[in-house]
């Protein structure tokens, strides 16, 4: 910042499980996985740096140093390595992973697909298989966007991530800053290239905006993330409006229709956009350590954990409720057998996850291993 390879003991896992709102720590983390105060399991947001979040019961080991200077990426048959080549490939598809982010990807590709499918369930008599290429290419591109962002965010925040990430890769040493400046030039003109070439000037102007937007959120001069109002802005607009109205709108211009607002895509837009706005608020809350100590004005530095983790579950709440609202009053729009049993029960999680972090006092805790258990928002 808000778009599971490796059995080894020391690398991240990708898989999402559901958060434990009793871990989450307030001030300080040494070692942190990724939170969304207790609904990450209901949707996994798209962020700038931060979208889509996961925990795990243990704190990540620290990596052990490679002997050569140059690791992962730029570390694949280093003179005097005597290392098996195909564990230094692994390393390197690890750190490139990580570096991507992956439960960002996942965010980026489950709205996209959900909209995709929204427009091709209205006009199901102009689907043709040759539209797949188009659809994958259109993914890749996002994936490529969404990698330029995150990728530059962490190329920018090395000394804070030591703090509050240290298991990203630049800062944990698996990935030199050369080879990350290549990965985000790639990712940026690949998705440029497939944007101008495959979807038209307005998409293509969409989407450098996107990459606009990600770059002044996090480098100098600008560096809006200093900014509390400006950056839970930016993530809205990336994360929430740029994506869903752009996916949309590329989607009905491939079937050769005009775009078109109906009531399920006002629905999703609306839902994600204050999704975003809710990861906006709270990425920060297990970050408050290095960002004070790196001078980063964010909401939890200003006004505390506990009143921004409050916000961020009320302003998701009334979310679900008027997801409910919206299915009792326009049936005609919305499955209701699947659309208010579903909001209601995430509802109810929200409010009894709410309930367990306020008990825990929003404290680090430790689990029957004596190990920390921690939580955050990558």
């Amino acid at each position: 910042m808000e778009l599971s390879l490796s059995p080894t003991s020391h690398r991240v896992p990708s898989t999402i499980p559901t958060l434990n709102f009793a871990k989450l720590s307030s001030t300080k983390a040494t070692t942190s996985q990724p939170l969304f105060l207790g609904f990450s399991k209901h949707f996994n947001s798209i962020g700038l740096n931060h979208h889509s979040y996961r925990c795990c019961s243990n704190a990540v080991p620290k990596r052990p140093q490679r002997p050569s200077s140059i690791r992962a990426c730029t570390g694949v048959g280093a003179a005097g390595s005597d290392r098996p080549l195909a564990e230094r490939l692994l390393d390197l598809k690890d750190a490139c992973w990580r570096f991507l982010r992956p439960h960002t990807i996942r965010g980026t590709a489950l709205g996209s697909f959900a909209l995709v499918a929204r427009a091709l369930i209205e006009n199901t008599n102009l689907i043709k298989w040759s539209l797949l290429f188009k659809a994958f290419s259109g993914l890749f591109a996002l994936i490529c966007g969404n990698g330029y962002i995150v990728g530059i965010n962490q190329i920018y925040d090395i000394s804070i991530d030591k703090v509050n990430k240290p298991y990203l890769p630049i800062a944990a040493g698996d990935l030199s800053v050369q080879s990350a400046w290549f990965l985000v030039i790639f990712f940026a003109a690949a998705g440029l290239s497939i944007a101008g070439l495959n979807f038209g000037p307005f998409i293509f102007s969409l989407y450098t905006l996107g990459l606009f937007l990600g770059t002044i959120y996090s480098v100098p001069p600008l560096r809006m993330k200093r900014f509390p109002v400006a950056a839970f802005l930016i993530i809205a607009t990336v994360r929430g409006f740029l994506l869903n109205f752009g996916v949309y709108y590329a989607t009905r211009a491939s079937l050769g229709l005009a775009f078109e607002w109906s009531s399920p895509v006002v629905f999703i837009t609306t839902f994600v956009t204050f999704f975003a706005l809710v990861i906006a608020i709270t990425k920060d809350l297990p970050d408050v350590e290095g960002d004070r100590k790196y001078q980063i004005s964010t909401f939890a530095t200003k006004l505390g954990v506990r009143n921004i983790a409050f916000l961020g579950s009320g302003i998701l709440l009334v979310n679900y409720i008027v997801s409910v609202l919206a299915a009792i009053y326009m049936p005609q729009a919305f499955r209701r057998w699947l659309l208010i049993p579903a909001h209601t029960i995430f509802a109810i999680s929200l409010i009894y996850q709410a309930r367990i972090l306020e008990q825990a006092n929003y404290t680090k805790i430790t689990d029957d291993t004596n190990q920390f258990n921690y939580l955050s928002i990558p």
